[in-house]
């Protein structure tokens, strides 16, 4: 090895990410188990590589014994004495060892745990890398569709959309970009796997972190999002700053911004609405696109009795009570819907008993 050597090592360090310890640490290994191999042996061996020169050095224990009969791994006493005086029969010293006659076989071995250690070193480099990325969004290339789901590029790895995390009605074809979120990376034989999503509520949270600067300066703030990916998605958005809109930002000029988002998702609808700290007010908000007319609250069970006008409650409920079902989500309380004329029937039946 020479200065060549590690000029080789320093870029791949640069290129691949790995320190120079982890790749110093990888020859010396390698150099230890091709001289055990070349020369069958089990004692301890010890490899060096100077960082500068990219020399190297072996160092074998030796047992001190009156008749050698493998070199590699025995000194005679007479030998060890003339190390040191003090040596008796039966002690180990360590001496370098030579390194000139390494066969074909052990250049191999070499070579095969260099390689395995340095692939080794990257893909624990990488699961550093994207383990940070855990809960974030990430700009994918569709590779291929298969049967268990879509395997998708994510620069240094690979990720996985599985069927169930992609949005109903999306067709997805190769080198298609799409944006993903990111929900767990696991350690696997075979390199780190990065498990990715289309469904996740989170995947609308970044968007809308991406795409709307007041929520990226904390002056706007996400307070909750329902979603039930492919058709409808509730956020709940609050504004720390009198003189900023929430929903406003949000929706951006002409509702651009909103746009992007729901281009990214396949034309999902999105309701933003403004949060408030008055339950019933938010609750009656959450219903949007529905009015409503009354919000009375049971703060014991944690539910919501809500009136309105006969002709907003399909609205209110929405196709197969998606959107009853999403305000709850949103807003964390059980909502029972009632349209005016059944409500005042209600009321006028019990005034009724009450006064028989």
């Amino acid at each position: 090895m020479n200065s060549e050597f590690i000029e080789a090592l320093n870029t791949i360090e640069k290129e691949r990410g790995i320190s120079m310890d982890v790749l110093i640490d990888a020859i010396e290994s390698a150099l230890i188990s091709a001289y055990k191999r070349n020369y069958g042996l089990s004692t301890n061996v010890r490899a060096v590589v100077d960082r500068e020169t990219g020399s190297t050095q072996i160092f074998a224990s030796k047992t001190v014994v009156e008749t050698v009969t493998n070199p590699h791994s025995e000194i005679s006493i007479q030998d060890a004495r003339l190390i040191n005086p003090l040596y008796e029969i039966g002690d180990v010293l360590e001496e370098e060892a030579k390194t000139k006659d390494f066969g074909r076989i052990a250049a191999q071995t070499a070579k095969q745990v260099v390689v395995q250690r340095i692939r080794e070193a990257e893909r624990g480099v990488i699961f550093d890398e994207f383990v940070e990325k855990e809960n974030e969004v990430l700009t994918a290339i569709v590779q291929r569709v298969e049967k268990n789901g879509i395997y998708v590029e994510l620069g240094r790895t690979d990720g996985f959309l599985a069927h169930g995390e992609t949005i109903p009605g999306e067709d997805y074809k190769n080198s298609d970009r799409i944006k993903v979120y990111v929900l767990e990376v696991r350690k696997t034989n075979k390199g780190p796997q990065v498990l990715v999503s289309r469904t996740h509520p989170g995947l609308v949270k970044r968007l809308f972190e991406l795409e709307v600067p007041e929520i990226q300066s904390g002056v706007v703030q996400i307070k909750s999002i329902a979603r039930e990916a492919g058709f409808r998605t509730k956020v709940a958005v609050v504004s720390t700053d009198s003189q900023v809109d929430a929903v406003g930002a949000c929706v951006g000029q002409r509702g651009i911004r909103v746009e992007r988002i729901v281009n990214e998702l396949h034309n999902e609808k999105i309701d933003i609405i403004e949060w408030d700290a008055d339950v019933a007010v938010y609750i009656a908000k959450a219903l949007s696109p529905a009015k409503v007319l009354m919000v009375y609250i049971n703060e014991t069970e944690k539910a919501a009795k809500v009136i309105v006008p006969d002709n907003q409650l399909s609205l209110a409920i929405g196709k197969e009570g998606q959107n009853a079902r999403l305000a709850a989500k949103l807003t964390g309380w059980k909502i029972d819907i009632k349209d005016q004329s059944s409500a005042e029937q209600a009321l006028e039946a019990a005034e009724y008993e009450q006064n028989s």
